[in-house]
């Protein structure tokens, strides 16, 4: 009985690791090694070409930093001169002006046409997708003269639709803003669409079918099942129109230049300006960090709200 009790507390042996488990860790290892081997041409263009350029603009702005080189350094003297700078004030509210304006209506518009042209057959589904995202494969030139030609005060057709000749829309510090605000509305609009319509077919139509048995009715659909599919998408349109909309520069320098009066200026703008009218490339390097931590909290806040995986 002793002998069999003994036996039977007898720790076990470990046991010896497998050649399979062997081989396992060793196809992890190599899957490791060949997506790093992938990612690599991706890493080095974007390790070169932005996060180097970042810190190259970071070390720039703090010195006295012109087309003549660098004529010392200055420490935060270019931020304290920002801050008290009225342009830049200016440059700024108008900047948050547009992305307030702009990125609401953009997403709630594409969200609207998305939903009403993934209900229609695929034939004309396909013809609204081509329309819609035509203006994002057009170049924002031919784009700017179409628009000039639609705002021209004497010449140009609003004027004549609505019977103000001569009113100069983009002359005025009434209207300008609107008026860039409307052109990057449109030119804004393609992309989000068609990814709308995307994600909303990927939405299970069972689940639909379901709610819809159960008497739900279509708010309520919208709301508690094609909502929470499609919020991925959502973040994604409000993050990439966030920043197109502070990065908004074409079409301020190919239609106002920032007037009139700065009514137009931006902070994108702004950066041109000092850097290649004025030549303070430490100033436009400074500007440009402020807008770079801008964005970062805008996006960072977006990504709060719309909690999301």
């Amino acid at each position: 009985m002793e002998q069999n009790t003994a036996a039977a507390v007898k720790p076990k042996r470990a046991k010896k690791p497998s050649q399979t488990s062997g081989m396992s860790r060793a196809l992890v290892r190599r899957e490791t090694i060949s997506a790093y081997c992938f990612l690599a041409p991706a890493l080095v263009f974007f390790v070169a070409f932005v996060v180097i350029p970042m810190f190259i603009c970071v070390f720039y702005s703090l010195f006295d930093y012109s087309l003549g080189g660098i004529n010392g350094f200055v420490g935060l003297d270019n931020y304290i001169q920002l801050f008290q700078d009225p342009v830049f004030h200016k440059g700024l509210i108008n900047t948050i002006i547009i992305v307030l304006v702009a990125v609401p209506a953009v997403t709630a518009f594409s969200l609207w046409v998305g939903s009403a042209i993934y209900r229609m057959n695929a034939f004309t589904r396909s013809f609204f997708r081509c329309v819609f995202y035509l203006p994002v494969v057009t170049g924002s030139v031919a784009i700017t003269v179409v628009w000039k030609w639609i705002l021209d005060p004497y010449n140009g057709i609003l004027n004549q639709l609505i019977g103000t000749n001569g009113y100069n829309w983009l002359g005025e510090g009434k209207t300008a803003l609107a008026c860039i605000i409307l052109i990057l509305f449109t030119t804004s609009i393609g992309q989000p669409i068609v990814l709308y319509v995307a994600a909303l077919g990927n939405v299970d139509n069972s689940i639909i079918e379901a709610a819809q048995v159960d008497g739900a009715t279509k708010l309520q659909v919208f709301w508690k099942i094609k909502w929470p599919a499609i919020m991925p998408t959502t973040l994604y349109v409000l993050v990439i129109t966030t920043i197109n909309s502070f990065q908004c520069f074409a079409l301020i320098q190919l239609m106002t230049r920032g007037g009139p009066m700065n009514a137009t200026m931006t902070i994108m703008y702004q950066v041109y300006d000092s850097a290649y009218r004025l030549y303070d490339l430490g100033y436009a390097n400074a500007i440009g960090v402020i807008l770079a931590i801008i964005i970062a909290i805008f996006s960072a806040i977006q990504f709060k709200v719309a909690k999301t995986d």
